[in-house]
């Protein structure tokens, strides 16, 4: 099932539960938690005390995206009832398969998020015990940044390694998804995809879910 991920990086923090129970109505699936820490992505976020404060108030499953240094000490502070996924990025972390099995005793999902300049082949290892890859369509940090189309490239190849070894990730990407170009990245396999500026910063947030659920489907 391909899922829709509205990002709240491009929300209204000023009533966040809101604007996303707006997207859960129109159909949305999960929740996209952009968790930046000013170091390993030159931005400042959201922390924890967010995270856990929506749940219960909005429905939908948290994927959670640690762009941050040092994700084995603060992933567990982002468990809820409603957390998904939680995502480290290869580039962070000195010894990735430790992460990922700590992540996965958590009782969670874990993924791993790749930089655009970030070979494929860095994750060769755990591909197999990884319950979602991210591809960074975009340099993280920002939101409102214009799509990579080398990113296309990478998820064609993870789709096809997945085939070919019977692999059980999902497939997500993140930066730049809109209308445009939604149904394009779901023909090259894309599973999940977050759309933040996309969502939010249209005028009618309930028909932009709405029409991007409809273009990512393939017929």
């Amino acid at each position: 099932m391909k899922r829709l991920a509205p990002s709240i990086l491009s929300a209204d923090f000023s009533c966040l539960a809101e604007q996303i129970k707006t997207t859960e109505r129109a159909g949305a699936h999960l929740v996209h938690v952009d968790v930046m820490d000013g170091s390993f992505v030159p931005n400042i976020t959201i922390g924890p005390l967010v995270v856990k404060s929506l749940a219960g108030k909005v429905n939908m499953p948290f994927d959670v995206h640690l762009m941050i240094e040092d994700p084995d000490k603060y992933a567990p502070e982002f468990l809820t009832p409603q957390t998904e996924f939680v995502t480290v990025h290869a580039e962070a972390c000195r010894h990735l398969y430790r992460t990922l099995d700590s992540i996965k005793k958590l009782g969670v999902k874990a993924g791993v998020a790749l930089n655009p300049a970030t070979p494929l082949g860095n994750l060769e290892y755990v591909l197999e015990m990884a319950d979602q890859i991210l591809v960074m369509s975009v340099e993280p940090g920002f939101g409102g940044q214009k799509f990579i189309p080398s990113s296309l490239k990478k998820v064609r190849e993870l789709a096809a390694l997945r085939a070919e070894n019977g692999y059980g990730y999902e497939i997500e990407i993140d930066g730049g998804i809109g209308l445009d170009n939604i149904h394009e990245v779901s023909e090259a396999g894309v599973d999940i995809f977050v759309a933040g500026s996309a969502v939010f910063g249209a005028e009618d947030v309930d028909e932009r879910v709405r029409e991007l659920i409809s273009r990512m489907e393939i017929n």
